[in-house]
């Protein structure tokens, strides 16, 4: 089962509803003895990443998730603002992040200015690194993306996948149990599934 974690940010019945469609049993909880007991955890989000942090501090979620992810290191996805959470700082609000990655997030800027904020829409991803995430991920895949702020990994040997929107911008990194995606899976179809149904097996 994997455990959908509810910290009040994030369309999070949206991807309840495409793992139902893969037969893949979720719960989504807030509750810490719930987060305990999971083998597999989900981070979602959307919005403003200063307010995610407050809103996982303010619940506990911060402690138990560092003790289940460092210390159980158990598996666990973060999607969109779930996966920027995971880095060590954001220039959105000049906030510290939970530090499971050795990354930064930063806004996007163009010169000349000549794409829209946010990167709203469909793309590719390139593949950088095999691992059982990626697993059955095909070039003509393509998954729906929302955001304004993007991931920049100190190593590149956490990227798995890198996507293009005026200049590359990391759309997945993997870190030993530590995973996550820019794009929104639960909105890619059957892109989206393939990556659901690898977390499910890893």
């Amino acid at each position: 089962m994997i455990t959908i974690i509810d910290y009040g940010v994030g369309n999070i019945r949206s991807i309840q509803k495409i793992f139902q469609r893969i037969d893949i049993p979720v719960q989504i909880t807030s509750n810490h003895k719930e987060i305990l007991s999971a083998t597999k955890l989900l981070l979602p989000g959307v919005g403003h990443f200063a307010n995610g942090m407050k809103k996982l501090e303010e619940s506990g979620l911060k402690e138990i998730l560092n003790q289940r992810v460092l210390e159980d290191k158990i598996p666990i996805l973060g999607i969109c603002l779930g996966m920027q959470l995971m880095a060590n700082h954001s220039e959105e609000g000049d906030v510290e992040g939970l530090r499971w990655i050795d990354a930064e997030v930063k806004k996007f800027r163009f010169t000349p200015n000549t794409l829209k904020i946010p990167h709203m829409g469909w793309n590719g991803v390139e593949l950088i690194k095999q691992t059982p995430m990626t697993k059955n991920i095909e070039k003509e895949d393509i998954f729906y993306f929302v955001h304004s702020y993007f991931v920049s990994c100190n190593n590149s040997s956490d990227i798995i996948f890198q996507t293009t929107y005026g200049d590359s911008f990391v759309s997945g990194f993997e870190k030993e149990n530590i995973i996550g995606v820019q794009f929104h899976p639960e909105k890619s179809h059957s892109s989206g599934m393939k990556l659901l149904k690898n977390l499910s097996d890893k």
